[in-house]
């Protein structure tokens, strides 16, 4: 049997906190990650979330929600903080089904409204996979009312570190789809679009096993160097551990790349996730992708589960005292771990963000893999019904 997970903050050096996590014989093996929590190195430092609930959580889910459940959902994502919310894709229907209404969702009125209340603090992202749907984005662009708050002032662009899985997902080599990218890139920009990259696959392919590092350091140059503002770093598959996320990182940065436009996009499959973000901003990775409720996988990954949940990376980050502009300040910098204390803002306003995960897990019939939004739900309802039940005797 499986013996509770043990987190424990030991002191290793000054300034720094070792995260142990470990479990009981047959459970995953243990791992371990450190970050540097002192006032000096932390206490200004704020980690950016990017959203990909909505896409690349959807995408791999077997359950196809409505435009009008898909609208709800970046609504209430919004409505809770996020400002960052990756809201579809525009690739081939028969391929990725989950994706068919994205243009049904991008030009809705409720987005509309949801753009015009929050203006510029919002960024509704798509994800481009070719010539074609730029092309579909960029008619729904001059479609749109000049009055209107433009749909999106963002795209995303990928491309594979594999070349089995640059072949099953793109149908291409991965020279080919870096040499597609440039004029992709010059087209969106002169329609005033910012051009944001994913690199799939960073650190292991469904088909070809293990990847060279080297080649993803030198993909992450190449497409800063194209244009891109942000490279997205994707453990597609979940493989990776915090000492293969320090190697690429620190790969990237001898082969010149700023680590400042790295992100890391993590995956869940073998229970590493939260231990490879805390590794990553360690690291000097300031922007994460989350998925709210642990969406996700890929439908060309054999095997991948979700992503790395919103709630979790919450969790984890804002009880170390590094902060994600979504829950209001603590108290005292000296306590953040009052998360726990549920009359407390921070943890109200917790509790409303894993509420989204809960109602969207629902929504797909599927169970919330966030472990400390489930958590934190189950915990506030027991509470409420506590509650209710002595106010019943008065």
């Amino acid at each position: 049997m499986y013996r509770t997970s043990l987190v424990s903050y030991l002191p290793r050096t000054r300034g720094t906190t070792s995260v142990r996590l470990s479990v009981g014989a047959g459970g995953r093996q243990a791992v371990s990650a450190s970050f540097s929590t002192s006032s000096s190195s932390q206490a200004q430092r704020t980690v950016k979330l990017i959203e990909v609930g909505p896409r690349d959580g959807l995408q791999n889910e077997k359950a196809v929600l409505t435009a009008d459940l898909k609208t709800s959902l970046i609504t209430k994502l919004a409505n809770v903080g996020l400002r960052t919310i990756e809201a579809g894709s525009f690739v081939a229907p028969k391929w990725v089904p989950q994706m068919a209404s994205t243009s049904q969702v991008m030009t809705s009125t409720a987005l509309d409204a949801l753009r015009e209340h929050y203006g510029d603090s919002l960024s509704l992202p798509v994800l481009i996979p070719n010539a074609k749907g730029l092309s579909t984005f960029l008619s729904l662009l001059e479609a749109q009312p000049r009055s209107s708050v433009r749909l999106s002032n963002e795209i995303a662009l990928f491309i594979a570190a594999s070349e089995g899985f640059s072949k099953a997902n793109l149908n291409t080599t991965i020279q080919a789809s870096l040499d597609s990218l440039p004029p992709l890139i010059e087209q969106a920009k002169t329609k005033g679009l910012k051009v944001r990259a994913y690199i799939s696959t960073v650190l292991g392919c469904p088909f070809d096993g293990r990847v060279d590092k080297t080649k993803v350091a030198d993909l992450s140059k190449s497409l800063l160097d194209m244009g891109a503002y942000e490279v997205s770093l994707g453990d597609t598959i979940g493989v990776g551990t915090p000492k293969g996320w320090e190697e690429l990182i620190e790969l990237c940065r001898t082969k010149g790349v700023d680590v400042d436009k790295l992100a890391a996009h993590c995956h869940d499959t073998y229970g590493t996730a939260v231990a490879n973000v805390l590794k990553c901003v360690e690291l000097g990775i300031s922007s994460l992708d989350t998925s709210i409720g642990g969406l996700g996988g890929c439908p060309y990954s054999p095997g991948a589960t979700g992503n790395v949940a919103t709630e979790d990376v919450i969790y984890a980050l804002e009880s170390s005292g590094i902060s994600t502009s979504l829950l209001p300040s603590p108290l005292s910098s000296s306590a953040p771990e009052d998360l726990l204390d549920l009359g407390s803002e921070r943890a109200k306003k917790f509790v409303e963000i894993a509420e989204v995960g809960e109602w969207v897990s629902a929504e797909l019939g599927r169970t919330n893999a966030s472990r400390a939004g489930a958590a934190a739900v189950k915990r506030m309802r027991w509470l409420r019904e506590k509650e209710e039940k002595r106010k019943a005797k008065l």
